[in-house]
């Protein structure tokens, strides 16, 4: 067993975003513009590829598959950009982060999430670019395979999963983005569990910007067995729905087997059918650290309804720390 919190940190977090194949622009200090008769930080980057994965569903929620560059605009900040590079079902490397709480109150669905948790790892026919691993997630979180395409190890790995002590939500999203920050490619990170959290040292807000740092896309399954259970944490819920949103995920509510096999079959059809949409930001200052994207497909379908694009909400211009 494996604690991420020492593999996470085994790098220096400052090379994090140049290494990624994300490109975000990096913030280098020293300018300061006036205003108001206060100096106020204005943030000059070098200009570097940044890469937005989109996934496109039409009006029933189904993924659209066969669009084209000319079929996309984006906007940075509400600039418009040149999409530099366009891929359709990108050959990029997939990283998946798959995350499953074990704590106590999951335990009447216990035996249904590893089983559906089998399903879905041999479901992606991992390729040997692939790469996935596996955390159990309690009062800690616990690394139970490193990163792999060999899907014997992480059967193995889900084998070992174990019902623990506590929940700490957050700081699994935290620590799967860390463990992901480094890593090339499409960046992902699953998460099944009852939305519940009771033992993170994390918050909302520095789980959301790890995993933003990270580019990590973060699907949640949030389990509900009953769903007017009066012990259902709806706060923990609605996180786990604006985390999701924000990284250009999506999250489910799976009740029973048929539920969670669902959910996973979902996952597994978007990451074969989302795009890559590249560019170069057309502006090398910035009044903050955080840029907006917004992507729009301006093709509709044969009723004349437009398709919605699924996209992180954006970037930090300063690397991770």
């Amino acid at each position: 067993m494996k604690r991420t919190r020492a593999v996470s940190r085994q790098f220096s977090l400052m090379m994090t975003l140049l290494l990624s194949l994300g490109g975000q622009a990096v913030a280098q200090g020293g300018d300061a513009q006036k205003k108001d008769g206060q100096q106020q930080p204005t943030y000059r980057v070098t200009v570097r590829l940044v890469n937005v994965f989109a996934t496109v569903t039409d009006s029933h929620g189904a993924p659209v598959a066969g669009l084209t560059k000319d079929d996309f605009r984006i906007t940075e900040d509400g600039i418009p950009q040149t999409i530099s590079v366009f891929d359709r079902e990108s050959a990029l490397p997939l990283c998946i982060a798959l995350e499953v709480d074990t704590s106590p109150s999951t335990q009447r669905d216990f035996k249904l999430e590893v089983a559906s948790a089998r399903k879905f790892v041999h479901s992606l026919a991992l390729r040997p670019v692939d790469r996935l691993s596996l955390f159990q997630v309690t009062q800690n979180v616990d690394q139970l395979t490193g990163f792999t395409s060999n899907t014997k190890t992480i059967d193995r790995g889900i084998d070992t999963l174990r019902v623990g002590v506590g929940t700490s939500i957050f700081d699994a999203i935290f620590l799967g983005s860390e463990a992901l920050l480094d890593r090339e490619g499409r960046k992902v990170l699953v998460l099944i569990t009852d939305g519940g959290d009771t033992t993170s040292k994390a918050d909302y807000q520095s789980a959301l910007r790890r995993a933003e740092q990270a580019e990590a896309i973060v699907y949640s399954i949030i389990v509900v067995p009953v769903e007017a259970d009066a012990g259902r944490n709806l706060a923990g819920e609605h996180a786990l729905i604006q985390i999701s949103k924000d990284t250009g995920g999506k999250y489910y509510y799976a009740t029973g087997i048929e539920g969670l096999d669902d959910a996973f079959r979902q996952i597994s059809e978007e990451l074969r059918t989302q795009y890559l949409i590249a560019y170069y930001p057309n502006r090398q200052r910035a009044d903050s650290p955080f840029r907006r994207i917004q992507v729009e497909v301006t093709k509709k379908d044969g009723d004349g309804k437009p398709y919605q694009a699924r996209h992180r909400a954006g970037y930090f211009t300063a690397p991770a720390r």
